[in-house]
């Protein structure tokens, strides 16, 4: 063997050795994980838009980890309570948490006791879906213009129900209200869930609710929906119109749903939860369901999702100063 040879053979055992505590360090997180049932925190009460994805996707994660994946649902404060728990979690991979536009909202309304931009490590996009303006079926009313035109008729008659202050529900229908002229009295409830039931039972005459959460109650003729609120008609519910087309142009609302981890969770175990929560949504049953349910199935990549989020706040701030949303 040559001096060149010798030299060059020592140089790659040399950065062989360097290489090896890395290596193993994500080999170690992947191999070992997870080895006890995976939390999933969904902060609001069962039946509302984040606990239906989240025990959809929860069930396929299951199978596809080899560990129950238990959903917890941690309602309070209009998701506050749940997240906080998530926040200070053990970062091993062992407790995630859903979000969704609340995440986003939070702290432009809230003093909040963790940090939304810096606690957390995104892991994966599960979907996003329209919302439905929805009225109780004793409301004389059957389209977007009659509401409008009831609404402004009787100021502050009319009362909206939401999934909290600060949630999606609240700023899609305080910007529902500041484009169309409007003034009704805002009655937040602790969920999606209760504030339909809520509006069902008249207690509301409206309410802006995530479409996966009404869909079975509008098909069941206990809610009348009037239209979706996204920039495009749903493709769950192809024949009702728009906000926009309903004579409100430029309203453009939605929900999504991803799912997040506390900061400091290994890149390793965010890599293989975001590849497995992929292959949940791939697959065409689970696709199906969560269509028909309101909601369409879309994976985004760690980075592409934390990009996702912090752009959502920087919207609803600007959401906020034009409705004249307040903090508390």
């Amino acid at each position: 063997m040559n001096a060149r040879t010798l030299v060059a053979g020592l140089a790659l055992a040399a950065l062989g050795t360097a290489m090896l505590p890395a290596v193993a360090q994500s080999a170690a997180s992947q191999s070992g994980y997870p080895n006890r049932p995976v939390r999933l925190i969904v902060p609001f009460p069962p039946g509302g838009s984040n606990d239906i994805v989240g025990r959809l996707v929860g069930a396929g994660l299951s199978e596809r980890l080899g560990r129950q994946v238990v959903i917890d649902n941690r309602a309070g404060g209009n998701s506050i309570i749940g997240t906080d728990m998530a926040a200070k979690a053990p970062p091993d991979g062992h407790t995630l948490l859903v979000i969704s536009t609340s995440f986003t909202t939070n702290p432009i309304i809230h003093k909040l006791p963790y940090d939304s931009r810096k606690d957390f490590a995104w892991v994966a996009m599960l979907g996003s879906g329209p919302n439905v303006l929805a009225v109780n079926n004793n409301l004389p009313v059957k389209t977007v213009p009659e509401l409008i035109a009831l609404a402004r008729a009787k100021p502050d008659f009319l009362i909206y129900a939401s999934t909290g202050v600060g949630s999606n529900a609240h700023f899609g229908t305080e910007l529902f209200k500041h484009m169309t002229g409007t003034r009704m009295l805002h009655v937040p409830y602790k969920g999606g869930g209760p504030a339909l039931l809520e509006t069902i039972a008249g207690q509301a005459h409206v309410c802006l609710s995530s479409l996966i959460q009404a869909i079975g109650h509008i098909r069941a003729g206990r809610l009348r929906g009037l239209a979706t609120s996204g920039a495009r008609r749903s493709v769950t519910l192809p024949d009702m119109p728009t906000i926009a087309e309903s004579g409100v142009p430029g309203y453009d609302t939605a929900n999504w749903w991803g799912i997040a981890a506390p900061r400091g969770t290994a890149a390793a175990i965010i890599q293989r939860l975001n590849a497995e929560v992929k292959v949940v949504l791939d697959n065409p049953d689970t696709a199906k369901r969560m269509i028909n349910e309101g909601a369409e199935p879309m994976t985004r990549t760690p980075e592409e999702l934390g990009r996702h989020v912090i752009s959502e706040m920087d919207k609803w701030v600007k959401v906020a100063q034009i409705a004249g949303i307040k903090g508390e």
